[in-house]
Parts: C-alpha cells; structure tokens; sequence
C-alpha cells in the first residue's frame, strides 16, 4: 500500500487548501474544481491498493474464491 501514499498526501494538502478556501469564501467554481481534483486523486490511490490485491490473488495460488469475490467488491464500491 506505499505506493498509493504519495497520491493520499497530496489529496490530504488539497483537502486542507478546499477547508482554507472555503473558509475564505472563494468562489464556488474554484472550490469545486479543487474538490473534484481530490475525489480523481483518493480514487486512483484505491483503484491502485485494489490492483494490488488482484495481482497478489492471481500470484498466490492458494487464494480462494472468497478472496476473488471480497476484491470485486472493493471493486464495485469505488466503479
């Protein structure tokens, strides 16, 4: 899961820069670009943490069938 780290940091500083431009009363155009920006950046550090998991069930051979099916899941919880 390191490797999704880096994009979950970065999304923790934009989602401290959305509290502080909110707090500003910025423009509600600019804050949702930003919130947008946030959503795109936690989604692919999931989408990577779950393609991880599906290369380590397919590389293990003694995964189970209930292992395929909790991935799909996590899958289906953030398609």
């Amino acid at each position: 899961m390191d490797h999704a780290m880096p994009r979950l940091k970065r999304a923790y500083g934009q989602l401290a820069g959305i509290m502080n431009m909110i707090e500003s009363d910025r423009d509600c155009s600019d804050v949702l670009t930003q919130l947008a920006a946030v959503s795109k950046a936690i989604d692919r550090a999931a989408f990577s943490i779950i393609s991880s998991g599906l290369e380590q069930c397919f590389i293990n051979p003694e995964s189970t069938e209930q292992d395929r099916a909790r991935l799909e899941k996590l899958f289906h919880a953030f398609a």
